[in-house]
């Protein structure tokens, strides 16, 4: 799994595999694209306006939680420099 952003566009991408050409994308709504196969597995997550929607609750930071174990392992995705 990749978690991509790009400031440019303001896109950050969750992709869990790479994408075939029979990739679909759907939209669930004007910020988020969900891109599938034809068997219904999912390649990846596209959230535009990615910087409003990653900040909202965690400010930015990824949490990783292992809910097996209860261990934690914390990265930020944004900077302050970047808005």
């Amino acid at each position: 799994m990749k978690l991509t952003y790009d400031p440019r566009y303001n896109i950050a991408y969750i992709r869990f595999r790479e994408k075939s050409e029979n990739v679909e994308t759907i939209q669930l709504s004007d910020d988020v694209n969900v891109d599938i196969a034809p068997d219904g597995s999912l390649y990846g997550i596209e959230l535009l306006n990615a910087n409003e929607q990653l900040r909202r609750e965690d400010k930015g930071k990824f949490l990783l939680i292992n809910e097996a174990t209860g261990k934690q392992s914390a990265m930020e995705i944004f900077s302050d420099a970047v808005s």
